[in-house]
């Protein structure tokens, strides 16, 4: 950041008074110009025991397969984003069910948020994000081509509730950096 969002003067990276770490803070006007994670919301969708996955047509890791997920939008809830984000990227009607899944992706400034979904039918197709998209067994997902650490994490929690017959969700860090 080199410039203030409220008055345009340029900003200088300093710990502000009664804070612990550095921020940019304007020069001109004082605002503290706080940075945080952003939240990817996505899920794993299912439909009669196969999971539906993207191929990425995008970068980052474009050609690689992912399941359904992207970024929030102000005024929607972590369910709604993963729902909009199946229906736009893989033009499929999706009913989100229980968290399964929350990664923190500290290199990206993230945190991915995972729910089981249900497909109820077979009826999707590829949106603008997307190159592919298909059902596969579990014996079948492309695990050498899953894009992200968070998605892999996503995908072997849900398979492992799904043998188990239980609801749960697990949390972690992405790999690389230890769980603060």
């Amino acid at each position: 950041m080199n410039y203030c969002s409220e008055c345009g003067q340029p900003v200088v990276t300093t710990v502000p008074a009664g804070d612990n770490r550095e921020r940019f803070v304007c020069a001109a006007c004082g605002t503290v110009h706080y940075q945080n994670p952003r939240i990817v919301a996505g899920c794993v969708p299912d439909c009669a025991g196969r999971i539906l996955l993207c191929k990425r047509a995008i970068e980052p890791r474009r050609g690689y397969w992912t399941v359904p997920a992207g970024f929030m939008e102000i005024g929607e809830t972590m369910p709604d984003a993963a729902a909009r984000e199946t229906w736009e990227e893989a033009e499929a009607r999706v009913t989100v069910g229980p968290l399964i899944a929350v990664v923190d992706v500290i290199p990206a400034r993230q945190v991915h948020v995972f729910f089981a979904g249900t497909l109820a039918e077979p009826v999707y197709g590829a949106g603008a994000e997307s190159l592919d998209v298909g059902l596969f067994s579990p014996d079948d997902i492309p695990w050498d081509d899953i894009a992200f650490p968070s998605v892999r994490i996503a995908l072997e929690q849900y398979l492992s509730n799904r043998a188990r017959g239980v609801d749960e969700l697990h949390l972690c860090t992405a790999p690389g950096r230890p769980a603060g």
